[in-house]
């Protein structure tokens, strides 16, 4: 089965994504492997420097545009002012490369507008939906705080959809604030990096023989082979979170497709991830959500 979120606006997002960082070479041959695999969602970025690779990857997967999700991010300005012709020749730029409007375009940080005009930013990108420069896309946010998000909402007549965000067992209880705004505002979480505590972590922590335990269960009640990165993957889409994953293997690629044929975990199953991941903070990308934001006085392995 192929997983969606219903987003505030009305359209659906597959939950499993894969991300194109990591060079062109990349973007377009594991690109193209995850869209053969079934993950029909492609998690873009400026920064990357790889919008240019998606249509390539869509069709060397043999797939139409139609077919996948496109979602990319605007990032810093060399402009001293940020204005409305500033941001639509950014965006314009993302559509040259992308071939395409895309289905959903964030802010890749709270960082980016100028000091102060969050709002103002996020009024120009309404202008860019409603003047038809990006017709029917639906517009979010990344690695933005509470205080970031509230002033975007202060201002919006298009709700953010979105807030791209680390998801793992490890920030939960650093980002509970920023999941009651999230819900409060009908903001769905996208997480980067979900699989950090087995990958990035540097013992796995306290999860890791849980997601150990899980992933036998889960692969011989399935038939499919799940691993511990397969149940992280389970445990972020069964909380109704996007996960993005970004593996340049076709091999692991496979396998993270393959979750798409596995059950939800049970309330059970999440709640047990849920308590021994609230036992640490460990946060892989560290530059993000730290500013005025500041972590829990929490180990960072037990």
């Amino acid at each position: 089965m192929t997983r969606s979120i219903t987003l505030s606006d009305g359209t659906k997002i597959p939950s499993l994504a894969w991300g194109n960082m990591g060079g062109k070479e990349k973007a377009l041959s594991a690109g193209a492997a995850a869209l053969k695999a079934g993950i029909l969602h492609i998690d873009s970025a400026q920064i990357y420097g790889t919008e240019a690779e998606v249509p390539g990857a869509i069709k060397a997967a043999g797939l139409k545009r139609e077919d996948v999700y496109v979602t990319t991010k605007l990032w810093k300005f060399q402009e001293p002012t940020i204005g409305l012709e500033e941001i639509r020749a950014s965006v314009k730029r993302s559509l040259d490369a992308l071939e395409s409007i895309p289905n959903l375009l964030l802010i890749h940080n709270p960082y980016i507008p100028e000091k102060g005009k969050l709002g103002e930013f996020w009024g120009h990108l309404e202008t860019l939906v409603a003047d038809g420069t990006l017709k029917g896309c639906s517009l979010g946010v990344s690695n933005f705080r509470p205080v970031d998000i509230e002033a975007v909402m202060a201002v919006a007549k298009i709700k953010p959809v979105v807030n791209q965000v680390e998801f793992h067992p490890y920030v939960l209880a650093h980002l509970d604030p920023l999941i009651k705004t999230h819900s409060k505002h009908s903001i769905v979480t996208q997480g980067y990096a979900s699989l950090a505590p087995i990958h990035r972590h540097p013992t796995g922590g306290p999860v890791k023989p849980i997601l150990t335990r899980l992933a036998k269960k889960l692969s011989a009640e399935s038939g499919v082979d799940v691993d511990e990165a397969g149940v992280l993957i389970l445990w972020t889409v069964s909380k109704g979170v996007v996960c993005i994953t970004s593996s340049g293997d076709p091999g692991r690629i496979a396998r993270m497709a393959d979750t798409q044929k596995v059950r939800d975990l049970t309330p059970e199953e999440i709640e047990e991830i849920d308590q021994a991941g609230r036992k640490v903070h460990f946060r892989h990308w560290t530059e993000h959500m730290t500013n005025e934001f500041p972590d829990p006085d929490l180990p960072s392995d037990v």
